[in-house]
């Protein structure tokens, strides 16, 4: 770690909180385009700045995921507003409901929001996630479901979003693409890994044939012991955390 704060410091007018923040959700889009989740210039990971509330940290319009770093994250309100100085935008469809989420809920630090294809052919089935493979068994309980309005870019539907999503962490946004909200980045990273799978196994399950039911108490208790799990294991941090040693491994430069 000393020879990155070495290689890429942290400028003097941002606070020390701020620039963990930022290196950490600048490391998360470039993880994200090395597994292949990024959508050219779309799509949005945002997270909290600590200590500021009501502020928060999106991507640059503009620009690839491989182009993201500490430096060029945008700082925002919940209304999309910039804070400070950019020389970016920001994707107004990007905060639509990131915004309405992060202000509502206080837990919901980090908005992940992708068009990967497994987990949009998914939420184009009318029946939706099925839970029938060791990865969905995870989430029983913690899907809800968004009807499709068109493209988020009027502010009113952050608000049903926000209502569809009820509590569960997981939002299948229907005929769109999936919404997860973490306690923190590492563990919205997790879930979304964990979801990601799931529909890459339904998806290619449902081309052989009818799909194996697990009943509900193995359900149950697959839910119980994966929260005890991730729980002890810091709740997706140790897989984040190898992620980015990998990234650091391939260009460290989102540092800066």
């Amino acid at each position: 770690m000393a020879d990155f704060d070495a290689a890429y410091p942290r400028p003097e007018h941002t606070a020390p909180a701020e620039w963990a923040a930022r290196v950490q959700l600048a490391a998360a889009y470039r993880i994200f385009a090395h597994l292949g989740w990024a959508e050219l210039i779309y799509n949005h990971l945002s997270l909290r700045v600590p200590g500021e509330p009501g502020h928060f940290l999106l991507n640059p319009f503009g620009l690839h995921y491989t182009e993201v770093c500490a430096s060029n994250l945008v700082k925002v309100d919940a209304d999309g507003r910039t804070i400070g100085d950019s020389r970016w935008p920001i994707n107004p469809a990007g905060f639509t409901f990131h915004g309405a989420i992060h202000r509502t809920l206080p837990d919901a630090h980090c908005v992940v929001h992708v068009h990967t294809t497994a987990t949009m052919a998914v939420c184009c089935l009318d029946s939706g996630l099925s839970y029938t493979n060791f990865y969905a068994a995870q989430l029983h309980g913690k899907v809800a479901y968004h009807d499709f309005e068109g493209i988020t870019v009027h502010a009113d539907e952050g608000a049903r979003i926000l209502a569809s999503a009820g509590g569960a962490p997981v939002l299948l946004l229907r005929n769109h693409g999936p919404v997860v909200i973490g306690q923190t980045l590492a563990q919205a990273f997790n879930l979304l890994w964990v979801l990601q799978r799931a529909c890459e196994v339904q998806v290619a399950a449902q081309a052989l044939g009818p799909l194996r039911a697990i009943p509900a108490p193995v359900l149950q208790g697959c839910v119980r012991d994966s929260l005890n799990f991730n729980t002890r294991f810091g709740a997706g941090q140790d897989s984040f955390s190898a992620m980015q040693r990998l990234v650091d491994r391939i260009d460290p430069s989102y540092r800066g």
